[in-house]
């Protein structure tokens, strides 16, 4: 998988999906196709970041596919 140049991604590393049922972030380095990444910028829930940090301060949880864990 690769990172993206559209809906509100501009090539960052990090996606976060910002649907209130989801609230996780995604590597794009280390996606996994469980990770819907097409899915949620078709749905306009893509938050891009250029830091897991950033997300974390946001409230994002780790995707368990491409990240792993949790921060909560």
């Amino acid at each position: 998988m690769a990172r993206r140049y559209r809906g509100n991604m501009n090539g960052e590393r990090y996606l976060a999906n910002a649907s209130p049922s989801k609230r996780e972030v995604h590597d794009l380095d280390n996606e996994n196709t469980n990770c819907q990444i097409d899915e949620i910028i078709q749905a306009g829930n893509d938050s891009p970041y250029n830091s897991l940090e950033a997300a974390r301060r946001d409230g994002y949880d780790n995707c368990a596919y491409c990240i792993g864990g949790s921060t909560r």
